[in-house]
């Protein structure tokens, strides 16, 4: 990889999984997080971390930088990092080698069932999801009024170790909610990470890609997998209509359509390490447990 220094605008879970994927390549990190406690878990790591809660960015943050991911959620009036950064960004516009934005495949909306792709218009129709829409826009047009190397990123469910279906049947809480036809894309946050380091690697091929596994399943599915790897009861079907849930997960239970990973693919050439559910939690759980759950199911 080409020397890159990159600055994440959240550090989350997606962007502590790219940090270890790319770190050992000489890659120099920087990003921001809300709280000193947080900072200091950052630093720990080896990640330069800057206290951001709002409002324009110090512009020296920049000063060092040729990449950016941004991976804050969108506010009413579009993308945080893109109201505080837009000036200083501007202003250093020739340095720049690649900048991602993490957005959503759920700007799709509900398409019963179909494909997707990065082509396919966009039904979204929740105000989460139109924020969305509104921020990867505000992030296009200034690609395209400042000459810049910005793709926008789609990303289904995410998951990956603490953060799975094995995690929520090990500490009890799993449910199989049972809508009839619904089908979901997930991808393992290690896929992910290496899908946004080849793009860095490769930019401006496409300014959209979707990212998501080879294989859209309904999430009663992976519950069921999930306890059989672990020696667990499977839960019994819930009707979605009997069950109580945040908004958040309404929303995700009101779209249904199958993602497709090919532009992203054929971009760059890559292989998904775990390109269904099965293989992502079946590594979970053989990590947890230490066991080769080779032969289940």
């Amino acid at each position: 990889m080409p020397e890159i220094s990159l600055f994440c605008f959240g550090f989350g879970y997606t962007a502590h999984a790219l940090a270890d994927r790319i770190a050992p390549n000489g890659v120099w990190l920087a990003g921001t997080t809300t709280s000193a406690d947080k900072a200091k878990a950052m630093a720990e790591i080896g990640v330069s971390a800057r206290i951001w809660t709002g409002g324009d960015i110090d512009p020296s943050w920049l000063d060092e930088i040729n990449a950016l991911l941004i991976s804050v959620p969108p506010g009413a009036v579009g993308c945080p990092a893109f109201i505080a950064a837009q000036k200083a960004i501007a202003d250093r516009c020739t340095k720049w080698r690649w900048i991602g934005y993490l957005s959503t495949n759920g700007v799709y909306g509900d398409h019963d069932g179909a494909w997707v792709d990065e082509m396919t218009p966009l039904r979204a129709t929740s105000d989460r999801a139109k924020c969305r829409i509104a921020a990867e826009r505000q992030w296009l047009d200034f690609a395209a009024r400042s000459e810049l190397p910005i793709s926008v990123f789609r990303l289904p469910g995410i998951y990956g170790p603490g953060r799975s279906a094995i995690d929520t049947v090990l500490a009890g809480k799993a449910r199989r909610i049972f809508k009839e036809g619904q089908i979901f894309n997930r991808m393992h946050v290690a896929d992910i990470a290496a899908a946004l380091e080849a793009a860095m690697k490769h930019p401006l091929i496409h300014d959209i890609y979707n990212l998501a596994d080879d294989e859209p399943s309904p999430p009663q599915d992976v519950i069921e997998y999930a306890s059989e790897l672990l020696g667990r009861p499977v839960p019994p079907l819930l009707p979605i209509e009997e069950v109580e849930m945040s908004p958040m997960a309404k929303s995700f239970y009101g779209d249904n359509k199958r993602v497709s990973n090919q532009r992203i693919k054929e971009a760059f050439g890559l292989s998904l390490r775990f390109p269904t559910y099965r293989e992502g939690l079946k590594a979970i759980a053989e990590a947890i447990t230490g066991n080769d759950h080779g032969t289940k199911r």
